[in-house]
């Protein structure tokens, strides 16, 4: 019943930019703390970033600095703006409340190439 829906991914070149939306289909989105992860091939799943219902963000050391997160209540749904991105952010990306308690979406693919 609750969904997480991911999109926004695509294919990129080093030092280029990919927005991602995360759609929640929950009612208390607008309070919940919301994730994203990402899972390369053969990998384990990593945290990527982090936003309050405050608004507040925090990011992985690996992230800090090229990725922002953001979110828009009124739409339920958490964003991703990665810039100069590089060949090593290559992975499915996810959201999910925190603690990461629902279902998990399909995610969406970044691809950043040589």
């Amino acid at each position: 019943q609750v969904q997480l829906v991911e999109s926004g991914g695509g294919l990129v070149q080093a030092g280029g930019s990919l927005r991602l939306s995360c759609a929640a289909s929950l009612s208390t989105f607008s309070i919940n703390t919301m994730d994203w992860f990402r899972q390369a091939p053969g990998k384990q799943r990593e945290w990527v970033a982090r936003i309050f219902s405050s608004g507040n963000p925090v990011y992985a050391n690996s992230v800090k600095g090229r990725f922002t997160i953001s979110r828009d209540n009124a739409k339920n749904t958490v964003y991703l703006q990665m810039n100069s991105l590089k060949p090593e952010d290559t992975a499915i990306y996810y959201c999910n409340r925190f603690p990461p308690s629902l279902p998990w979406g399909q995610g969406t693919q970044v691809t950043v190439s040589s």
